[in-house]
């Protein structure tokens, strides 16, 4: 059971010495959230919910593209065939990428067989490469 102590006997100093010790927002790490750093209370309530401290980060302006390697495209192609999706004449490929979902060309890889491939962009290396297959790069 608590005791009761009267005024006289309480230091009114709360454990932290001399009141003058104990004043001001730099004892308490800045005023309001400031200083809260990566603490326990990093979450703080707003009217769309709770936020966690780091979870905004940044938005990107970059528009979103869908992309594709050559060395994908030369390994799928036969696939593409199979499925629909690409034509084969006279031993060239016929490949429109917007049918797949696909918007750029991009170099990596190398391709072996003679496309003609059908996009949105081809990055500068990936139309060299396809020229030196013998294929074609057509820009919708």
């Amino acid at each position: 059971m608590t005791r009761r102590r009267s005024k006289k006997n309480k230091s009114g100093s709360h454990g932290y010495g001399s009141s003058k010790k104990n004043r001001g927002a730099g004892n308490k790490g800045g005023r309001g959230n400031a200083g809260r750093g990566k603490k326990a209370s990093s979450k703080r309530m707003t009217k769309d919910g709770v936020i966690t401290l780091g979870e905004r980060g940044f938005k990107s302006r970059k528009p979103d593209q869908n992309a594709i390697n050559l060395r994908d495209i030369d390994q799928r192609l036969d696939n593409y065939v199979e499925e629909g999706l690409a034509q084969k004449e006279d031993g060239k490929y016929f490949l429109e990428l917007s049918d797949l979902g696909y918007e750029k060309v991009l170099g990596q890889g190398q391709i072996n067989k003679e496309v003609e491939i059908t996009a949105e962009n081809f990055s500068s290396s990936a139309k060299s490469k396809i020229e030196e297959a013998g294929g074609e790069a057509v820009e919708e």
